[in-house]
């Protein structure tokens, strides 16, 4: 089952919900990528949340609060959370901020 929006396409699958967000994650995206998130969790309750995020071409603070949220919403629901696919410059952007050290990150690039 697909569902999207602007930035946001959502796959539902066998209890998974990913998320693959493309674009720029600016803070007005963020908002409406979050929103977005959210409904779907709260609709679904998958056992996983994956937030793709090969297709971001540009990430601000704002997409950093957007996994970070995305990332504690799935906590308090018992929901596994992972990252998937960062770009080198999303990937910088989660490393200065610690985010691999508490988040599950899947890319072939990053070990």
């Amino acid at each position: 089952m697909l569902f999207s929006d602007y930035n946001v396409n959502i796959i539902f699958e066998d209890g998974v919900l990913t998320a693959f967000i493309k674009g720029e994650v600016d803070h007005h995206n963020a908002v409406a990528a979050r929103r977005r998130i959210d409904r779907e969790l709260e609709e679904k309750r998958p056992h996983e949340l994956v937030l793709d995020l090969g297709g971001v071409n540009f990430m601000d603070s704002s997409g950093l609060g957007l996994i970070l949220g995305r990332y504690s919403k799935a906590s308090e629901l018992g929901i596994a959370f992972a990252v998937c696919n960062p770009t080198p410059a999303t990937m910088k952007i989660l490393s200065l901020a610690g985010g691999e050290r508490i988040i599950k990150i899947i890319s072939d690039e990053v070990k």
